[in-house]
């Protein structure tokens, strides 16, 4: 059942409701802590809906609050101070959410923020769902779905570039992006229509202009999931595994990587028995993983054993992986049969310790964990092997929801493509045509399920 919900927005959003649904309290006044729990400076508990004033004046020590006037005072609970605050009130529509807002900045401390916010939930307000600050902000028009994401991505980002990619996004570059392929398939839709039902006024558009135009329009699409790739290893980041022998030096190699000694290095055979994971950010999340070394003999005892099994499931789930071996060795049959397990993996094979040897191949990569030679080649090849794409170039960060409704738009404009170089009849073309901007309009939040909806914003956080 789709229902139109009006008196929230300038125009109508569509969404796919179930009839047990509450629609009214989608619209009552909410409150959540909108700052980490923990110890810090400030707290902030933020407060949304047409309560909020009402709210504010049975626990507040001032009245009379003027909107977009910082007020200081107190929080109190009948005629006990609870805390020192400064006040931040809003009036709608110029919030973020679109309605009246209260924002309560307090001290950081996890049960002053707490004691705060069941005062508020007390006066008339309710705990906020996940998400649900940005989703008022998404139904009341502030923002559109992609904008919304891009929230998401903002705080969940887990490099710095991905930040400020995800700033672009929620500035408008992707939504203002979709907005003009839009606005081209629905101009071309539009003298379609006009020539079909007004034959003897408009003449339907030549086939020679409708090939230009959607070819226009794919271009555009296509220039958008060209980014889709580096979009996702930006966002899901990028698993490496140091897998080996025992005692060849993949924990030296973890450590020096991190620049930190994370994990314990001896000479001692079987010294890693867990899976060490720490996270660098090399334009890209990479998430190192420290492996237990790999050997088949009667000494290995059950823990170590039980390592192997999770370094050779670390191997298999990651997407890149590190094959050492001792050099001052040579490769013997256990490095060979460890070799033979990834063999189908994306990896590199690298000769540690060559600090030992004289003797070099140029087949062959050489890396000293004790001197650092070949380091800075190696952080190279990883790239290279990996993630070989410029930040600079991808302008456009997509996520896979996104993605798929441009595959289908692309489809539906394919379809039409074909059908005007045989001179199909019109009408038939502009079937495909309001297909590809229904999935336009997805990606936006024009037309939108409720499904997909509280899928996307159950990712959020309680406050955001």
């Amino acid at each position: 059942m789709y229902k139109n919900i009006t008196g929230f927005a300038k125009k109508p959003v569509f969404l796919m409701y179930n009839f047990s649904m509450n629609i009214i309290q989608e619209f009552d006044t909410i409150a959540a802590i909108a700052t980490p729990i923990g110890t810090g400076g400030v707290g902030v508990i933020r407060i949304s809906g047409d309560k909020s004033f009402e709210i504010i004046d049975k626990i507040y020590s001032k009245h009379n609050l003027e909107a977009g006037k910082i007020s200081h005072g107190w929080i109190l609970d009948g005629d006990k101070k609870i805390d020192e605050v400064l006040l931040l009130p809003f009036k709608n529509p110029h919030s973020y959410t679109g309605e009246d807002v209260i924002e309560i900045h307090c001290h950081g401390g996890i049960n002053v923020v707490r004691n705060i916010l069941d005062v508020v939930l007390k006066n008339g307000a309710r705990m906020a769902e996940r998400g649900e600050f940005t989703k008022r902000a998404f139904l009341n028009k502030k923002m559109d779905l992609s904008q919304a994401e891009a929230v998401a991505d903002l705080i969940h980002a887990k490099t710095k570039d991905f930040a400020k990619q995800s700033a672009k996004n929620l500035s408008g570059v992707l939504s203002t992006k979709i907005k003009e392929i839009r606005k081209d398939i629905f101009d071309v839709l539009s003298k379609i229509i006009a020539g079909i039902d007004f034959p003897e006024d408009v003449a339907e558009p030549e086939y020679n202009y409708l090939i230009e135009e959607f070819e226009k329009a794919l271009d555009k699409i296509n220039q958008i999931l060209s980014c889709a790739n580096s979009s996702n290893i930006m966002r899901q980041g990028i698993k490496i595994a140091i897998v080996g022998k025992p005692n060849v030096g993949k924990s030296s190699l973890f450590n020096t990587l991190l620049n930190v000694e994370r994990a314990i290095v001896t000479d001692i055979a079987g010294t890693t028995r867990d899976v060490l994971k720490e996270t660098l950010d090399w334009d890209v999340a990479i998430t190192l993983i420290d492996t237990a070394g790999i050997r088949d003999n009667d000494e290995v005892g059950k823990v170590e054993e039980i390592g192997i099994e999770y370094s050779k499931q670390s191997a298999d789930e990651a997407d890149l992986v590190l094959f050492l071996y001792d050099v001052s060795k040579g490769m013997d049959d256990e490095d060979k049969a460890i070799l033979d397990l990834i063999k189908d993996k994306n990896h590199i094979v690298i000769a540690n310790k060559c600090d030992l040897v004289k003797e070099r191949k140029d087949s062959i990569f050489y890396l000293s964990t004790e001197t650092k030679e070949g380091l800075n080649e190696l952080k190279n090849k990883i790239k290279e092997t990996s993630y070989n794409f410029s930040l600079e170039d991808t302008e456009f960060i997509t996520n896979t929801r996104q993605q798929n409704c441009l595959i289908k738009c692309r489809e539906s404009l394919t379809q039409a493509l074909d059908a005007a170089k045989i001179h199909q009849l019109q009408d038939l073309i502009s079937i495909d045509l309001k297909s590809a901007l229904l999935f336009l309009d997805e990606i936006t939040g024009e037309v939108i399920t409720d499904d997909i909806l509280n899928n996307i914003f159950d990712h959020f956080c309680i406050g955001k």
